[in-house]
Parts: C-alpha cells; structure tokens; sequence
C-alpha cells in the first residue's frame, strides 16, 4: 500500500538505500502501508515512486554526505526517523539519526559491528570470541595462521557478505588465498583495514534475528542457513522454523545478546550469525540492521512478526509488537549458477509456481546475459532464481522447497545440462 494514504502533514521516514524490487519489495510495502518514506539514495527511483513522499540523490554510504541531505529534508519535513536495510549505509544512518535528535543505535558500535577486528576484540573482551588475528601483510598472516592453527578462514577486516570469504585447509594454500582475499578487501569499505584471520569453525550455520530496544534484546526468530563450498560459500536457502524454546536455540539466543551487549548494540534490528559447534554456539558475526534473502520475509510468514515494523517502530522511539500470531515454517531457496558463460532465459513450472505452499518463484536472469563466475554467488552477483515456499512443519518445508527448486531450468553456454538445483537446509 502506498504512503499517500498517511496524512500529508505526517512526519516522515527517512530510509538510506532502496535496495531491489526482487529482494526488498515487501518491505517497501510494510514500510510504506503505515510510515510516509522520504527515500535517500544514489540511483534515480522508478518502480519506489509510489511508496515514497520524496526523493534526493545521495551516496549512501558516505556519512558526510548522508547526514548534510538529512539536514536538506529536514528543512521541508519533520523526520520521525531514519532506516537502513543496508548495511554498507548502516553508521551513516545511525549518525545520520543521531544528528537530527531521532533514536537509533550508537555509530560507533555500527562501526564495530562493520569491521570484524572491531567487533573481535569486543567479544574477545567478554571471552566469546574465536581465536583471531588482524593481519595487513602475508608475513603476518603467515604467524597468525601458526598460531590459531588449520583449517582457518581468511576474510576482509571491513566487509559485508561473503565477498573474499575463504577456508585455508593447509599453509600451502595460504599464499593463494591471501592474494584472492586481498583482491575481495580492496573492494571493501575504508571502515577498517587489513584482514581477518581465524579459526575454523564447524557446524550448521544459523543467524537470530533480534530486536533490541532501550538495551533489552529479543530473539524474535532462528533463521537455519545452507551454505555451498567456500571460497565464497554461497547460500543456497535458508529457513525458519518455530523452535524458539528449544535449549541449542534459546543457548544460541543467549550468545547472540551476549554478543550485542558487548558491541554496544542497544536498538535497532539485527541479523547475529552463528555456527553450532561441538562445543556450542560460536558468533560469526553481527550485521546491524535487517537481514538479507527475505529472511525478514519468511519471519512474517512463519511468526507472522514483521520485522520492517518493527524495526520503522524502533526508528521512530516506538515499542514493537514482537507477538507471534502464527508458529508454521516458511523456507527461501536459491538456484546459483554452476559454472562462468552465458546465461539463458530462465523457466520456471508453472504448476510449481501455482502451488498455493509456493509464495513465490523468481527468475532473476530472464534474458541471455554475461554470467559471472561462480564464486560471485557469495553476494547474490551469481544467483539464477529464489522460491519462496511455505508449510506446517519443517521436514515438509525441506520437501517441498526441493520440489519447488526443481522446478527451475537455467542454462548455460558452458554447460548445456541442466542445473542441479540447490538442497533444503
């Protein structure tokens, strides 16, 4: 719904970043269903216009430049908040927030949370961290990987995703994969510097997705993440379930707030990311802000808590309403290309497509087009297709999204056969 049915002297959202259609188009119409959204952003909207109030040019990721726009519109508007859902712009929105006397999270914890060394060194201090150094050279990534031992992960310090993201099986290796994580770091954001070097850590991945307010932390959703091989390891589903209560997860809810308090996150939406391990729940990491790949999405469609409100609540110095009014299961899977060429156009069943379980099925290549290699999978530049599906439980969750990814056919000129589709988590 869009915001023209908010009165027109309403103070406005203002959101950094739109994000795409394919991905972040349901949270355009929760945000714009209660909130008139002043939106922010670098490219020119199109399909957005009719869910937004107003719009300026901007590099959202520029701070400076972030909160002089702010100051623009808050000299023709009255802002009720400001909102990110993505998280290369999230301490430029949190500074932007505190500049204009509107609540959100602290910028320099956002700015740990960004650079992983960062946010190291404060879990470190509340002895929930990996073994870990920051290493700017091979030399020292050399001593580093003698000290923490193999298999190892190398990443970039200030980074987001999975960009330049590998596991070191033997020092002979680490020469090969210092260069390919260079290369991924010099793309990255300024925030920080140099790489991350650290144990690995083995066990399904699982991220709790939680809201803080006034420095209280509720997990509102455990999100089973199914991941390919590194480098790069791109996700192929993901999917949440009502097990919230369960003792690995109510543990896994305890290390993620554990691991927020320490980061200094008070408010906000976060997307906390773990591996179970042998000896427990480790954090990988924390993102400040909404999660990615629907999983905002599929929370809604299995709790029926909307994480968007929650979090445009939160912006605006509003409690939310975390009840969850539904306890089902709701799964995305993804369709990554399996080898570099030329991709043709995608089909997609339509009996599939109909399923009243399949709430959605989307070809994201739907013309023949250069493809990029595969390990770009790691931040969505690869991927082919995502279904969305629905259920009661979650083995007929698994089921049925096998089913669905089926469904889909891609081609490529390297590989005339077909795709395999990726597996259920």
């Amino acid at each position: 719904m869009p915001s023209t049915v908010q009165p027109p002297d309403a103070p406005v959202l203002v959101l950094l970043g739109s994000g795409e259609r394919q991905q972040h188009g349901y949270a355009w119409e929760s945000l714009a269903a209660r909130h008139r959204v002043f939106l922010l952003d670098t490219v020119e909207p199109t399909w957005q216009r009719p869910f937004i109030t107003g719009y300026q040019a901007v590099r959202v990721r520029d701070g400076a430049a972030v909160r002089a726009a702010v100051r623009e519109v808050a000299a023709r508007h009255r802002i009720a908040g400001v909102l990110t859902w993505d998280e290369h712009a999230a301490t430029a929105a949190a500074s932007a927030a505190r500049e204009t006397g509107c609540v959100g999270a602290d910028p320099a914890a956002v700015r740990a949370c960004r650079n992983k060394s960062l946010a190291r060194a404060a879990m470190e201090a509340q002895g929930i961290a990996t073994r870990w150094a920051q290493c700017f050279d091979l030399v020292q990534a050399r001593a580093a990987a003698a000290w923490i031992g193999y298999p190892l992960v190398l990443k970039p310090a200030a980074s987001c995703g999975r960009d330049g993201v590998v596991k070191i099986a033997t020092p002979e290796r680490l020469p090969h994969a210092y260069a390919f994580t260079a290369r991924a770091a010099a793309r990255q954001s300024p925030e920080g510097a140099g790489m991350l070097i650290e144990e690995y850590l083995d066990g399904p991945e699982i991220s709790i997705e939680t809201i803080s307010c006034r420095g209280h932390h509720t997990a509102v959703a455990r999100t089973h993440t199914q991941l390919g091989e590194l480098p790069g390891a791109p996700v192929t589903a993901h999917m949440v379930a009502p097990d919230l209560g369960a003792p690995a997860t109510d543990e896994a809810a305890r290390m993620a707030a554990t691991a927020l308090t320490a980061l200094g996150i008070t408010h906000g939406a976060s997307h906390v990311e773990l591996r179970l391990t042998a000896t427990g729940p480790r954090v990988i990491e924390v993102s400040p802000c909404l999660a990615g790949d629907l999983i905002p999405h599929l929370v809604r469609l299995a709790t029926g808590v909307d994480l968007v409100a929650a979090a445009a609540d939160l912006a605006r110095g509003r409690t939310p309403d975390l009840r969850p009014t539904r306890a089902h299961a709701a799964a995305i899977g993804f369709l990554n290309a399996p080898a570099p060429g030329g991709l043709q156009p995608m089909t997609i069943s339509a009996q599939i497509a109909a399923r009243p379980w399949c709430e959605r099925a989307v070809a994201e290549h739907l013309t023949a087009a250069p493809l990029p290699v595969a390990t770009a999978a790691a931040d969505g530049a690869a991927r082919l297709a995502h279904v969305v599906v629905t259920a009661t439980t979650p083995a007929q969750c698994r089921t049925r999204l096998e089913h669905a990814l089926a469904a889909l056919y891609p081609a490529t000129t390297t590989d005339s056969t077909r795709a395999s589709a990726a597996g259920a988590p």
